[in-house]
């Protein structure tokens, strides 16, 4: 194929530029059709060389034939179009290709237009416990695995939300969250399954954030996790947060069975306000609300009448085992934290009620507790429920990062209602009263792992033969925690 051109200058030596440029495009057309394809770039360049080895006027041919001007405008307009549908095409596979991520938080999942997502994560809790005096029978000095948690959560679509956490520490496996969320609004979101009942402030703080290795005695009288449908959300800017819900109902500080252990039902909810959140000021950190339960129960043993432990895991109360809930069980929570800086305050006080049977005779009896907690990042992060996010110097000793360090100390009492003695507990084998007290240390490494050292130690009033108090119970307990 040749390509000739007359002696002309000017307007003529313009035009056949262009229409040189235009045979360009259309002689590049079949190559498109190869693997590699031009790029607009590419046939920019080439127009630049055909304007300079044809920049003279004149009339061009192919072949000795004149150019058709129409049907090579209608080609290269046809290049110009298969060109912007790869483009379209390109631009389509980038949208739906899946993204992945891993990092501190562990790995996700999701697709091109996010709009379903993956998310895994873990938490490995291996513990030391060693008991000084006062530590009943049974508790042995020992290591043990405290939790070993794989959770898989993430989005089904724009409405629907879900989490998965078994728990594989212990003798067997078990669930300890399963739901799914119907996610209407940050204002509304319907939770259905299994989770944390909406009371108490420290219950529903991760098992990963808390301050100490155990709970406090506050968190014996609240429900753990029960099974149910909950209405929950924020409103005001996420200054305020509610939840309420029916659920199954579990005994104090415990979770729920499998399946509802009578034919009744528990009403929960819960308020939780922060006023200052997100101003900066100095109360920006400050929150309090209010959770409670209420619901029948009716039942002997331990589904449906509580036993209440000591933060060294030791049993010190339960009922005797003549002894029936009949009635009305009521829990109130009144709860707050303050969190400025490094500094960190909780605190909480729970009162719960139930009418209990024996040999005919009945009576409602309270039994009520207490905990504050305070803490001190000694590295200057900032303190917070969800505990240190993360050291501003990981532990890197070659480079003098140290990690964060924190110093946690926490009080606590529990009272049993006196008129629980001596017909509905036994005063030989039951305290009337425990207090807590219990100091710490935090290490944080790196956002994902933390050693914690805790000195515990609780009082009694009772619960030993001839009227006399058990023993102090003293312990040391250790922890190294895997958070991912």
């Amino acid at each position: 194929m040749q390509l000739r051109r007359n002696e002309g200058r000017g307007a003529g030596g313009r035009q056949m530029f262009w229409l040189a440029g235009a045979l360009a495009c259309a002689l590049a057309a079949p190559a498109l059709a190869q693997d590699k394809k031009p790029t607009v770039d590419e046939l920019q360049r080439r127009l630049e060389a055909l304007e300079q080895r044809f920049g003279g006027a004149g009339t061009a041919t192919v072949d000795g034939q004149p150019l058709d001007l129409s049907a090579l405008d209608q080609r290269l307009r046809a290049l110009e179009r298969n060109l912007e549908l790869q483009e379209e095409v390109r631009t389509a596979k980038e949208k739906e290709a899946a993204v992945v991520t891993v990092n501190d938080k562990g790995a996700s999942f999701k697709s091109g237009d996010g709009g379903y997502e993956v998310k895994i994560r873990g938490l490995l809790q291996g513990d030391g416990r060693f008991f000084g005096s006062g530590a009943p029978a049974g508790a042995n000095d020992t290591f043990l695995l405290r939790t070993a948690r794989p959770t898989i959560e993430g989005t089904l679509g724009k409405w629907i939300g879900y989490r998965f956490t078994p728990e594989f520490a212990g003798d067997s496996a078990s669930i300890v969250d399963v739901y799914a969320d119907l996610k209407f609004s940050p204002a509304a979101t319907l939770r259905v399954g299994k989770f944390t009942s909406p009371v108490g402030l420290e219950r529903l703080q991760s098992s990963s954030s808390l301050p100490d290795i155990e709970r406090a005695l506050v968190s014996e009288l609240n429900p753990n996790r029960d099974i149910g449908v909950q209405l929950q959300g924020e409103v005001a800017g996420g200054k305020v947060g509610y939840a309420i819900g029916v659920f199954n109902g579990t005994v104090d500080g415990r979770d729920a069975v499998t399946s509802n252990p009578d034919d009744n039902f528990e009403y929960a909810g819960r308020v939780f306000v922060e006023p200052l959140k997100g101003s900066g000021g100095f109360w920006s950190g400050l929150g309090f609300g209010i959770g409670g339960s209420i619901g029948d129960v009716e039942g002997a043993g331990n589904n449906f009448l509580p036993r209440y432990r000591t933060p060294g895991q030791s049993q010190f109360f339960n009922y005797r085992s003549a002894v029936a809930a009949d009635g009305r069980r009521t829990r109130w929570s009144p709860q707050g934290y303050f969190y400025r800086g490094s500094f960190g305050l909780l605190a909480e006080y729970a009162s719960s009620s139930q009418e209990l049977r024996v040999d005919g005779a009945t009576a409602e009896l309270e039994t009520t507790a207490w905990q504050a907690t305070a803490s001190w990042v000694l590295t200057g992060e900032d303190a917070g429920y969800r505990g240190v996010a993360k050291p501003a110097r990981s532990f890197n000793p070659g480079k003098g990062g140290w990690g964060a360090w924190e110093v946690v100390a926490r009080y606590g009492e529990l009272e049993v209602d006196d008129g629980a003695f001596p017909l509905f507990a036994d005063p030989a084998v039951a305290a009337r009263k425990a207090d807590a007290w219990v100091a710490g240390v935090n290490w944080y490494l790196n956002s994902n792992l933390k050693l914690v050292v805790n000195y515990l130690q609780t009082g009694f009033e009772g619960g030993a033969a001839g009227g006399a108090d058990r023993p102090t119970e003293k312990a040391v307990f250790t922890r190294l925690q895997v958070a991912f």
